[in-house]
């Protein structure tokens, strides 16, 4: 199988709460492109390019389930990569599902994350 990419927009909360958003996900991806710096931005991206259906998806860290302010994530990727990564922070996280959309071969969805 083909590389699978995932693009994770998030906003609100702080470059830590990013941070900890995206070390949930590596355990299901890999690492990604880059962690979310403490820059003062609003709004983080990273990008994970790896082989996600030839890792578990239910590794995520207990360490970083621990959020000082809501988060709200936006996944979008192949509609597994976005499954995978949707289960992975709902088993980590408080979540709930703010919809979803999906294209011919792409899907995205949004989630709030609560501390």
């Amino acid at each position: 199988m083909s590389g699978t990419e995932l693009t994770v927009t998030l906003s609100g909360g702080s470059a830590a709460d990013a941070r900890a958003v995206v070390q949930a996900l590596e355990p299901t991806f890999g690492a990604a492109d880059e962690r979310p710096g403490d820059d003062g931005a609003t709004v983080h991206t990273a990008t994970f390019e790896h082989e996600a259906a030839d890792r578990p998806s239910d590794g995520a860290s207990a360490d970083a389930a621990r959020l000082s302010a809501p988060v709200t994530v936006t996944v979008q990727g192949t509609p597994e990569a976005v499954e995978k990564a949707s289960a992975t922070l709902s088993r980590t996280f408080t979540t709930r599902d703010q919809g979803a959309a999906s294209g011919d071969q792409e899907q995205e969805r949004e989630l709030l994350l609560e501390p």
